[in-house]
């Protein structure tokens, strides 16, 4: 097994992430489709991340388009996860790409939420439903004041804009009690 810190970076360098991105929302948008089938997970959802490299490329939008026809998945379905630092370096083209495929259903996530370049400017104009507010925010909550009002400030900022809060890296039931009490939307991590 290799961890995706390991190999990410090397398919970023090598331009094999492009592939690697076709494959995995292949993947993903062909599971959605079984799930349909089934009442019992006909309503789940699935997010994908998407690299930078594979967002600006110029058919990215059309690509999206062409898997989830190819599937059958329903596009309300699907939330691309996309870094903020992805989208700062061209934000209107970044802005049409999200909401072409936002008219369809798709949902947006802004992955690690807090760590890159926020700029609250870009939060309110981006076509976004979801933030996640990252591990390094997460993991010292219990017991780092800052990173406890960070996470808190967070949560209350985005449900202010209407937007759904994801803990990453939660490891510990104290993290998850903490993020729960304050009314984070959904917490991933090792813990689960």
């Amino acid at each position: 097994m290799v961890l995706p810190g390991a190999f990410i970076p090397v398919a970023e360098q090598t331009g094999l992430i492009v592939w690697l991105g076709r494959q995995v929302l292949g993947m993903a948008c062909s599971q959605l489709a079984r799930w349909a089938s089934d009442p019992v997970t006909e309503r789940w959802t699935i997010a994908v991340n998407v690299s930078a490299r594979e967002f600006r490329q110029p058919d990215f939008v059309q690509r999206v388009l062409s898997v989830l026809d190819d599937s059958g998945a329903d596009p309300r379905q699907l939330k691309l996860e996309l870094t903020e630092s992805l989208l700062l370096h061209d934000v209107e083209d970044s802005i049409v790409k999200m909401q072409s495929l936002r008219s369809l259903g798709v949902g947006f996530a802004l992955d690690d939420f807090g760590t890159g370049y926020s700029s609250l400017s870009y939060l309110k104009r981006l076509p976004v439903d979801t933030v996640k507010l990252d591990r390094a925010f997460v993991r010292e909550l219990e017991t780092n004041a800052d990173d406890a009002a960070i996470a808190t400030a967070v949560i209350a900022m985005a449900h202010s804009l209407k937007l759904d809060v994801v803990a990453e890296g939660v490891e510990t039931a104290g993290q998850a009690r903490f993020l729960e009490e304050k009314g984070c939307d959904a917490i991933q991590g090792f813990l689960f």
